[in-house]
């Protein structure tokens, strides 16, 4: 018979990833959420040459990005409650397809106006990444794994700032910066066929074995066929509101390091966009090292007893007391030392968004997925669409100081936040008989034994 990671009848032989086709999909994913960060962040780098030739102040800049985040907000929202009603395979096809085209057309743009609607374009139908991929984790993954798979989700995230600076730089000094959206928009279409020809029902996927096809379902939460509840049901839960307000508060702090770290290379460190190109990288490698820790750190500890709820809030206090290192950058003596304290930062906030971003699939049914995720992420969405204008206030008049200590506190609240209003990750929810419950944290530690050290239980 064979075991969860043992080849089941029929498996390709010599294979290295049978029994593990999941680590196929998380892959996909990983690209998926690549290319959705080299699109977003296009803007970023080319921030220079559009504000030369279209005289943008800081405060408009900051306008435009705003509306990328608002479109976000709703975007995740809307998509969510689709991604639920026509799955991850068509939801994505469709969003891909379309945040592509909206970034190409960014290559159209002839101001403010402009630049503002195709933001608000981009990120409408980006905010689909999230819902999608969080419901085809919780399709393909077991729930101990769970943390890993979105670790290396959010670590696409980091690596697409990071591929996104040299690489957008290159083809702004080289095509041009409307060359430049044309060809990173592009690189969406292209995915499009490998995740159509690769992603399936796991229940059915010629390329998963019985062994791994037990696995997966032995650690589902209910039927594939089961159907989403209600739209708005999931407001009355304390759970909902806990995870919108802890991302709403912290939010904001990623996407000032991934919206405004080039401007602030240039306009404070006066790195050229050859410089900026390059050294941007160095905080986003550390933001990937963070989410692939955080998520290791959570299964690890599940294997070794830690219960559900201890192990995902252990991983998100551990990252957030890690942010307030950015702090270090305002002072720092040379550009190099000012990144390696962002990175420090950055770090940490993947460290804990790798464990708070798998929450959703904690506390909420599959068949709820894409809204539960879409009304946090708005949240999260909607917090950083405030915090960019004032951003863009704080440095016209004052310096990025300020905004450093607003960043520097976010994530200790929304931790402050996650142990108010979720105070037990993973226990039963009176509100929904069918969510996880308690005996679902009882078999993980069943299927993943302790291996010293005491068992934490809530």
């Amino acid at each position: 018979m064979p075991t969860p990671e043992s080849p089941g009848p029929g498996a390709p032989p010599g294979s290295f990833l049978r029994g593990r086709y999941r680590y196929v999909v998380a892959s996909l994913l990983f690209a998926a959420a690549t290319i959705n960060y080299i699109d977003r962040q296009s803007i970023s780098i080319a921030e220079r040459e559009l504000t030369r030739e279209f005289a943008l102040t800081p405060q408009q800049y900051g306008n435009i990005l705003s509306w990328f985040f608002l479109a976000y907000a709703v975007g995740q929202i809307i998509t969510g409650f689709i991604v639920d009603r026509i799955g991850a395979k068509r939801g994505f096809t469709i969003a891909v397809g379309l945040w592509s085209l909206a970034n190409m057309a960014h290559a159209l743009g002839t101001g403010v106006r402009s630049f503002s609607a195709l933001r608000f374009a981009l990120g409408f139908f980006e905010a689909a990444n999230y819902p999608a991929a969080l419901k085809a984790i919780s399709q393909w993954f077991p729930r101990a794994e769970r943390s890993t798979a979105v670790g290396l989700v959010t670590a696409g995230v980091g690596f697409g700032a990071i591929v996104a600076g040299p690489f957008v730089a290159w083809l702004i000094l080289n095509t041009g910066w409307r060359g430049a959206f044309v060809l990173t928009g592009s690189l969406g279409l292209i995915w499009l066929v490998l995740w159509r020809a690769f992603y399936g029902d796991p229940h059915a996927h010629p390329s998963v074995t019985e062994g791994e096809r037990r696995l997966i379902e032995d650690g589902a939460q209910e039927p594939p066929s089961a159907r989403p509840s209600a739209s708005w049901s999931l407001l009355r839960r304390r759970d909902t509101w806990g995870l919108m307000l802890s991302r709403f508060v912290c939010d904001g702090a990623f996407y000032f390091f991934a919206t405004w770290l080039p401007k602030y290379l240039g306009d404070v460190r006066g790195l050229s966009l050859a410089e900026i190109g390059w050294m941007v990288s160095i905080p986003f490698i550390a933001a990937d090292l963070g989410s692939l820790a955080g998520g290791f750190a959570g299964t690890a500890l599940i294997r070794r007893g830690f219960s559900l709820d201890v192990s995902r809030k252990l991983v998100m206090w551990a990252g957030a007391l890690l942010v307030p290192a950015s702090l270090l950058a305002v002072n720092a003596r040379t550009p190099v030392e000012s990144l390696l304290w962002i990175g420090l930062g950055m770090f940490g906030i993947q460290v804990k968004s790798a464990s708070l971003f798998t929450v959703p699939a904690d506390v909420f049914r599959p068949a709820d997925l894409g809204l539960a995720w879409g009304l946090s992420g708005a949240a999260g969405s909607f917090g950083g669409s405030l915090f960019s204008p004032l951003v863009g206030f704080l440095v016209a008049r004052y310096s990025y100081a300020p905004v450093f200590w607003i960043v520097a506190s976010m994530h200790i609240l929304s931790c402050i936040i996650v142990m108010v209003l979720l105070p037990g990750i993973g226990a039963p929810q009176p509100s929904a008989p069918t969510s996880p419950s308690s005996a679902s944290d009882t078999s993980l530690r069943a299927r993943y034994p302790r291996r010293g050290g005491p068992s934490h239980t809530r």
